[in-house]
């Protein structure tokens, strides 16, 4: 019986005359495996392959090699597209982290009426993109709109808000914040929940205040779960489309405009599909770059007391 047991497949597959067979789980993998080359490979392939060529809809291909790529730096447009998403982006990561940890600690508080609230505060978080855009794009408006009428209330001048180059960013990131700062809210409520209590104990005997207790074990703590929030963010953020067309179409001019928007433009409005195509491809190296960094800012930070990285 022993000897019986000890004859695995792979032995019986190794013995000699007998011939291979593929593994039984292939049929299970091959359609995975043909979803991915279509879905994921063979798109980056093929933008890969454009970007190398001058292809204008209703002309025929022309190879250039790294023409599209060398042409981007020399391209004002699209390095004041750059600009403007990093900015965008970090303001859209800034914002909602600072007020979305606020918000967790106070929702993490116990109060009467807590659940209802909570559940009022992620509302914004469930509307549709484009739905968002109408309504604070009626809010924004200069003559008609609340925000300029709550300004009037406390004595402040009328702004023109995403009507002006200078105010357009940080209006469409007023957008962007009261979207998805639930979410970091979120986020940071599960790393509140997950904190011992012997910490905020001992600290209470030691007769520490408030912010005290917040800066040197609750920020520990949840640093963690900020990075996971950030880089959700972030990555979110760096690709937004939907806000900004809805509302300024990349206006006033190109004020607001970000290198998805652009990209937009080059690839749907002048049908450049090569130099479209070349964007596409920083665009992604972009979010990868971003994204690798944070993940190596996670990795240089101390999680806990013993300093063990993450």
């Amino acid at each position: 019986m022993k000897a019986i047991a000890e004859v695995t497949p792979a032995a019986a597959e190794a013995a000699p005359g007998q011939e291979w067979r593929p593994p039984s789980y292939w049929p299970f993998v091959v359609p995975a495996l043909v979803v991915v080359l279509a879905v994921i490979v063979f798109p980056w392939v093929f933008t890969i392959w454009m970007s190398l060529n001058e292809w204008k809809v209703g002309s025929p291909t022309t190879f250039v090699g790294f023409a599209n790529y060398l042409r981007m730096p020399n391209d004002p447009r699209f390095v004041e597209a750059v600009g403007h998403t990093l900015l965008y982006t970090a303001l859209s990561v800034l914002l909602p982290l600072i007020l979305g940890t606020f918000a967790a600690v106070v929702f993490h508080a116990k109060f009467p009426g807590r659940g209802f609230l909570r559940g009022v505060f992620i509302m914004p978080m469930m509307a549709t993109p484009v739905a968002i855009a109408l309504v604070w794009t009626m809010m924004f408006h200069p003559q008609l709109g609340i925000l300029n009428y709550l300004l009037s209330l406390v004595g402040l001048p009328p702004q023109l808000w995403v009507f002006h180059p200078g105010t357009v960013i940080p209006s469409l990131v007023l957008v962007e914040t009261w979207q998805w700062t639930p979410l970091v809210m979120l986020i940071v409520l599960g790393g509140l929940a997950a904190i011992p209590t012997e910490p905020y104990e001992s600290a209470q005997i030691d007769g520490a205040s408030v912010w005290q207790v917040f800066r040197y074990i609750t920020l520990p703590l949840i640093t963690p779960f900020l990075f996971i929030a950030g880089m959700i963010r972030m990555i979110d953020a760096v690709k937004s489309f939907d806000i900004i067309f809805a509302i300024t179409q990349g206006g006033p001019g190109s004020a607001s405009e970000t290198i998805n928007l652009y990209l937009y433009s080059v690839a749907f409005i002048y049908y450049d599909l090569g130099y479209g195509s070349a964007i596409a491809v920083i665009f992604f190296l972009l979010i990868v770059a971003m994204a690798a960094l944070m993940l190596h800012l996670r990795q240089r930070t101390m999680w806990t007391e013993i300093g063990s990285g993450a």
